[in-house]
């Protein structure tokens, strides 16, 4: 097991070997009481112009449209429904381009904005185009600054906050490194609110269900991740190798100083087996339709050796789907084990569950496939600890 003792070198390595970053500044970093935090945008864009000088390539996510929207109408609480963050962000999301553009204008450098929402990455051609995009832009020195598209999303749709798309942009621009600010110093063993004796861990090798229960789920007052949204962020973006620092992202020169090696917030390591591409888009960014229930053996051969799903092994389905729908792997006890992509549809999986293979075709008056699943359609999630 690694020491916190251990941290500064291996974040030097790390950084060493991080030619581009994704940073993600929370709301909590972007505002004030009086509206966008011009301050804190100032120093954050010339860190950033720093890393741009010294060769790297930066992708910004950034929160705040919404935030700066209500301040500016003169709303006194964030709005809840949909309809009125949607207005908000819209009249917010003006101002907080315009600000960033003429504050790393500073620095001759230009910025593009990107506005998403999940189904922009659910498609695989879309997806696909959005990081053809984002190679162009990085390409062109172009700074991206990312935000979901708050002004169309629905529930259905959308991210759910910056946390979770930032892991998403990580792996579609193949990141070295995930850094999200925030208004606290890192992950605690505990609330730091509501413990004053907690303290702060600096090294996470693995997130496990003990360093998720102490995370806190209670998002802040203008913010919508709170810590247990950065702890799943960091958890997606380390499936595909890419590492994460948590920090407080009003501290001076936060960014320079950890590229600089300042042992600031917490660091969560990657593990050496990482997703694919492909598994990562499956697991993460597609919007699944329905379930489907295995049989114990099923599950073994799914989760311990690689097979594809086979009618015999399915003892139950959920919703209502299309063939090629995207479809949780759940157990006999409900435990999702997995996502794939169907080759049937629900009513025909429900004909099928439990029959051979040789069966389909009497059962439907065809057979498109012999598996429901295949292996290349598929990511298996490791079982929880």
């Amino acid at each position: 097991m690694l020491q916190p003792s251990q941290r500064k070198l291996l974040q030097s390595q790390i950084i060493a070997r991080t030619r581009r970053v994704v940073i993600k500044v929370g709301s909590a970093v972007m505002t004030t009481a009086e509206g966008l935090n011009q301050a804190a945008i100032d120093e954050l864009t010339d860190t950033m112009a720093h890393l741009l000088r010294e060769g790297r390539e930066v992708v910004l996510v950034s929160s705040g449209a919404i935030a700066a929207g209500f301040k500016k109408i003169g709303l006194t609480a964030k709005p809840r429904s949909i309809p009125q963050k949607q207005a908000v962000a819209a009249i917010g999301q003006t101002t907080l381009m315009q600000k960033y553009e003429q504050a790393f204008a500073r620095h001759g450098v230009k910025v593009a904005q990107i506005l998403l929402t999940r189904n922009d990455l659910a498609n695989r051609r879309r997806y696909l185009n959005a990081r053809n995009t984002l190679f162009t832009l990085l390409n062109w020195k172009v700074l991206p600054v990312i935000n979901e598209n708050d002004t169309v999303v629905v529930e259905e749709i959308q991210f759910g906050d910056n946390d979770n798309l930032s892991a998403l942009i990580s792996s579609v621009v193949q990141a070295g490194l995930l850094i999200i600010l925030t208004d606290i110093d890192g992950l605690y063993d505990q609330d730091p609110r509501l413990h004053p004796e907690a303290k702060l861990i600096p090294l996470v090798e693995k997130i496990d269900l003990r360093l998720e229960r102490a995370a806190s789920r209670q998002p802040g007052i203008i913010g919508s991740g709170g810590m247990f949204s950065k702890i799943q962020a960091a958890k997606k973006a380390a499936s595909v190798g890419i590492p994460t620092i948590i920090a407080h992202g009003l501290k001076p020169r936060i960014i320079q100083r950890l590229f600089d090696g300042a042992e600031e917030g917490t660091l969560f390591l990657s593990p050496a087996a990482k997703l694919s591409s492909r598994q990562y888009w499956l697991a993460y960014t597609t919007n699944p339709a329905g379930e489907i229930v295995v049989d114990d053996g099923a599950r073994q051969v799914l989760r311990y050796q690689g097979k594809s799903l086979l009618p015999a092994g399915i003892i139950g389905v959920n919703g209502r789907f299309s063939a090629g729908a995207a479809v949780r792997l759940l157990d006999r006890g409900g435990e999702v084990i997995g996502i794939g992509l169907s080759n049937y549809s629900a009513s025909d999986i429900a004909c099928i569950k439990g029959l051979q293979t040789c069966n389909i075709q009497q059962s439907l008056g065809y057979k498109g496939y012999d598996e429901v699943v295949h292996r290349d359609n598929m990511v298996i999630f490791p079982e929880s600890s």
